[in-house]
């Protein structure tokens, strides 16, 4: 799994909440979070909370190389898990790009650029929790590259109308390879079960009508101190 963060702006020197941005490379299976802050008192809650959303086991987690993610306590944290941590080289952010690139096409598309107080990292987390993550990983397609190799060796990828799928088909299509090894009480089955729950359209009318009840919250006006 890639794992990065990023900033929702500051305002008058104050900063906003900060988006955890988790995927697999693999079926980019993503899970969103969102916290106040990037201490390890803010962080590492949440980081295993992001952790047991994944419905299979994690063999290595991939970040840049910043303190907020290498540290003792992450470390120990991924040790117990016996997950592999490996870092991005300095000042080489293709070493993290699916990361990144969501970012931008999932966090920034959904969220905006606009500043967001910390005090709402709660409710932004509840919403990615309940609503969010369901979608982008049981009814949001992902185009998935096809390499190819030219007559001089060099390869390409290429991404083909055939490999768009959901992170779940993805993970349905790895399952028949025996390629995935699913947590304890968690079977493909299940999971096909609960995407079944709703189209694909149903889960995005919900997942926007939940976004706009929360941008709401964000735009209503401070209450005023009585004197």
């Amino acid at each position: 799994m890639r794992i990065d963060s990023v900033h929702q702006g500051d305002l008058d020197a104050v900063k906003g909440v900060y988006h955890i941005t988790c995927v697999d490379a693999v079926s980019q299976w993503q899970v969103q979070a969102c916290v106040q802050g990037l201490s390890e008192a803010y962080l590492l809650p949440v980081l295993a909370f992001i952790l047991s959303q994944f419905p299979f086991v994690i063999k290595g987690f991939h970040s840049d190389n910043g303190s907020e993610y290498v540290n003792k306590n992450v470390a120990e944290l991924l040790n117990k898990l016996n997950i592999e941590q490996t870092k991005s080289r300095a000042r080489q952010s293709n070493d993290n790009a699916l990361a990144k690139s969501k970012n931008n096409s999932v966090v920034t598309k959904h969220m905006g650029y606009s500043h967001i107080p910390q005090k709402y990292a709660k409710p932004i987390n509840e919403f990615f929790a309940n609503t969010f993550n369901s979608w982008l990983n049981m009814h949001r397609p992902c185009l998935f590259a096809t390499e190819v190799v030219s007559d001089k060796g060099k390869i390409k990828k290429v991404y083909k109308h055939a490999d768009v799928k959901t992170p779940l088909e993805r993970l349905a299509s790895l399952s028949k390879k025996r390629l995935v090894t699913f947590k304890k009480g968690i079977t493909l089955k299940d999971l096909h079960a609960q995407a079944s729950e709703k189209t694909d359209l149903q889960a995005a009318r919900e997942m926007q009508a939940a976004k706009a009840a929360l941008f709401a919250m964000f735009n209503q006006p401070e209450l005023r101190k009585r004197a």
